[in-house]
């Protein structure tokens, strides 16, 4: 088995990246609720580069790609959270939509989903496509370790096996974290989001926030619902042409700060909103005010970005 080089398409169509959008919420909402897999990702072709190629370099990510609509997939998918899971930390996964990401699938030359690719230290070794029961896919896998081990291709003191050298680490049956002190509110959202009801699960979190407006995790969760249910329909290209060619049309520019924050570039997005509140006036600049103090709340309190960034809006103000 000898690993193949890979070099990603970094084109990135936003609009077909809808059920990846959707992934990604209920991924945060599973973390909220301390069931999700620490050890696993959803990765696209934004953030494939550092989350796949570069973290190989230390330590295997197991690739799968996958489709939201099909029980193979979620079969794969349940296995291989599993037992990363149980791996603590030996190995690493990431999930990629095959139809929210159709460049990048292409560019891996995937032929159908689910399919398994192990990833080492920038290198690819294709695997099992199409459905693959549990033993199965984890037989190959430790065949893949140990082959990769023997050939010097895994990086330095990695054992070389599935597991850790002391073997898996327990985990809940159906490989789930356990669920300890679980908000009620986080279970309810969870659900909503695991039907696709946005409405509803934004509608558990405002509640949430107008009960208690101090509640910060509420908050920063309603905060994310709202940001992934506005760019579910969203064009990137489209929507930062309209930005750079209509400079003083607030809509677009919240658009692209929306994008932005969704792509992990918070400073971008602060500075964009900043730079609209000092060109607008009256009701345009209090809606630039309240969509920025909304993007706020998707940082930690306290986090260094949100504070220099209040600080300069209140100087825009004043």
């Amino acid at each position: 088995m000898q690993p193949s080089d890979f070099s990603p398409n970094s084109a990135v169509d936003l609009g077909a990246r809808k059920a990846a959008m959707e992934r990604e919420a209920k991924q945060r909402a599973a973390e909220s609720s301390g069931r999700s897999n620490p050890y696993a990702v959803n990765v696209d072709e934004t953030n494939f580069q550092a989350q796949v190629l570069e973290r190989s370099m230390a330590v295997p990510v197991v690739l799968a790609v996958l489709t939201g609509w099909s029980e193979q997939s979620k079969q794969v998918e349940n296995t291989l959270d599993k037992l990363s899971a149980a791996s603590g930390g030996n190995w690493f996964l990431a999930k990629v939509d095959g139809e929210a990401s159709p460049q990048l699938v292409q560019a891996l030359r995937v032929p159908t989903a689910p399919m398994i690719i192990v990833v080492v230290q920038g290198q690819l070794l294709p695997g099992p496509a199409g459905p693959v029961p549990e033993d199965q896919l984890t037989g190959w896998l430790v065949e893949a370790f140990a082959a990769l081990k023997e050939q010097g291709a895994l990086p330095p003191d990695h054992p070389g096996t599935l597991f850790g050298e002391d073997g898996p680490e327990p985990v809940e049956p159906g490989g789930e974290q356990p669920a300890a002190d679980v908000r009620p509110i986080d279970a309810e959202a969870q659900e909503s989001l695991e039907r696709g009801d946005f409405d509803a699960a934004e509608a558990v979190y405002a509640k949430a926030v107008e009960a208690d407006p101090k509640d910060t995790e509420s908050k920063s969760k309603l905060a994310q619902v709202r940001l992934v249910r506005r760019l579910r329909t969203v064009d990137m290209n489209t929507a930062r042409q309209a930005a750079a060619d209509t400079p003083d049309n607030v809509d677009a520019q919240l658009t692209v700060a929306d994008l932005d924050m969704y792509g992990g570039k918070f400073e971008d997005a602060f500075d964009r909103l900043i730079a609209t509140v000092k060109r607008t006036r009256d009701d345009e600049r209090n809606k630039v005010r309240a969509h920025l103090l909304e993007l706020f709340d998707l940082l930690p309190p306290g986090d260094p970005r949100v504070t220099s960034a209040r600080r300069r809006l209140t100087s825009a103000l004043f």
